[in-house]
């Protein structure tokens, strides 16, 4: 297991963003709101990584995602010039950004694929303080649940699956990302935290079924198993809307400790990432050195 690669005390601010039909207006409103958790609160700094929600630019539904995705066209490796992109999302954040000075983790929107037209993803796009586009991840496990007399719910109808893990170096530490759904994936977190991650971050929009069920569970879960910071930021719940998201954006430190949990309407909530409890938490109950690969496969050595 590696240490948590070049990581420093930061803060990190999660916004649980009210989302509304209009594009425009959630775009103008989520900037407004990077600047409020930009500023920091009395008990945390400025913080150093600013997080949005799953589909914070559109409503959440399977009936949406073609009307409000598109087209960003960035490559892992290449130059991105953000100025220029298709995407007025990604050059709205990435506007927010630089006017900040924060590494940006912009939730995710409805992707339109470059090629094919018809071909969709939930994907979450991340900025450095200088407004650069520096990684993208596509939503890899996609939402399709079937629970009797409460939900059905079909990603697949409408999206495609990513096929890549995402983990982006700041100059405060590695960060792994997933969406969502792949929160209830191990193998992504548990990959991640080997690979130095001090924290894995999910934008993600529970529901009034599995969120009571799972969401605070899941991110504890997350946490104690590969003892690293996980934060999970859900859209503010609207009952007006289709679909209700359970809200509660939530830090979990990495003994499982939750050290921040929004309610149900729109806030911000701030939480200190101290890469010295990662240490202490792996000092202390050393399940890292511990594993027994002998036995079982390590799912990180051919990632």
């Amino acid at each position: 297991m590696s240490s948590a690669t070049n990581a420093k005390l930061f803060s990190l601010a999660l916004i649980q963003l009210q989302v509304t039909q209009s594009k425009a207006n959630n775009l103008t409103h989520a900037r407004e709101m990077i600047r409020r958790a930009a500023e920091g609160d009395a008990q945390h700094a400025q913080p150093r990584v600013i997080v949005l929600p799953e589909c914070f630019n559109s409503p959440y539904g399977v009936k949406y995602f073609d009307d409000y995705a598109e087209t960003i066209g960035f490559v892992h490796g290449e130059k991105y010039v953000t100025q220029n992109s298709p995407s007025q999302s990604v050059r709205e954040l990435s506007a927010a950004a630089k006017e900040t000075g924060m590494w940006l983790i912009g939730g995710s929107i409805p992707e339109r694929d470059v090629v094919d037209k018809k071909k969709l993803y939930n994907t979450a796009t991340m900025y450095s303080p200088e407004g650069e586009l520096v990684a993208i991840h596509r939503k890899v496990h996609l939402f399709d649940i079937d629970v009797p007399g409460k939900i059905i719910f079909k990603e697949s109808d409408a999206l495609s699956p990513g096929t890549e893990m995402t983990m982006i170096d700041t100059d405060v530490g590695r960060i792994g990302i997933g969406i969502c759904y792949d929160v209830r994936f191990p193998e992504p977190a548990m990959i991640a935290a080997r690979k130095g991650c001090v924290a894995m971050i999910y934008p993600g929009a529970f529901n009034l079924t599995t969120g009571p069920l799972h969401w605070e569970l899941l991110a504890r879960g997350r946490a104690v198993d590969n003892q690293i910071y996980v934060a999970m930021c859900s859209p503010a719940r609207d009952l007006s809307a289709d679909y209700h998201a359970w809200g509660h954006s939530m830090v979990v430190d990495p003994l499982a400790v939750k050290l921040t949990e929004a309610g149900e309407n729109e806030a911000i909530v701030w939480a200190t990432i101290d890469p010295a409890e990662v240490e202490s938490a792996r000092k202390n109950i050393p399940v890292t050195s511990q594993r027994r690969f002998d036995v079982y496969p390590d799912v990180s050595a051919a990632a």
